[in-house]
């Protein structure tokens, strides 16, 4: 068996942070940056408000879709009436082009 080893363009590189390995794998897998979904998912209250957060999840951001599941079919609803209000927030938040495009899930949670 052989030891493991970096990868050919790896070697002779310093360490680096964790952080630049999840930049560099969100670019390759096609989702938004490491630090934009980590805005998106531990800022969620901000983004919507305490009383939306109350009864709202996100779920995943993959291609510029954020999907946020909602306990009960009137905040979908709600979602879909600040939809462009919310994405203003989110991309100013995350950066520009985090999400384009929001699609609800009534899910109990």
């Amino acid at each position: 068996m052989s030891p493991i080893r970096p990868l050919p363009e790896e070697r002779g590189r310093d360490p680096r942070p964790v952080s630049d390995a999840l930049e560099s794998l969100a670019r390759r897998l096609g989702a938004p940056k490491a630090s934009s979904l980590s805005a998106v998912f531990t800022q969620w209250e901000e983004i919507v408000g305490a009383s939306i957060a109350a009864h709202s999840r996100p779920l995943s951001l993959v291609d510029g879709v954020l999907t946020v599941a909602v306990d009960e079919p009137g905040w979908a609803t709600e979602f879909r009436f600040l939809a462009a209000t919310l994405l203003e927030r989110i991309n100013a938040l995350g950066g520009e082009g985090t999400a384009g495009r929001i699609e609800v899930r009534v899910r109990r949670f």
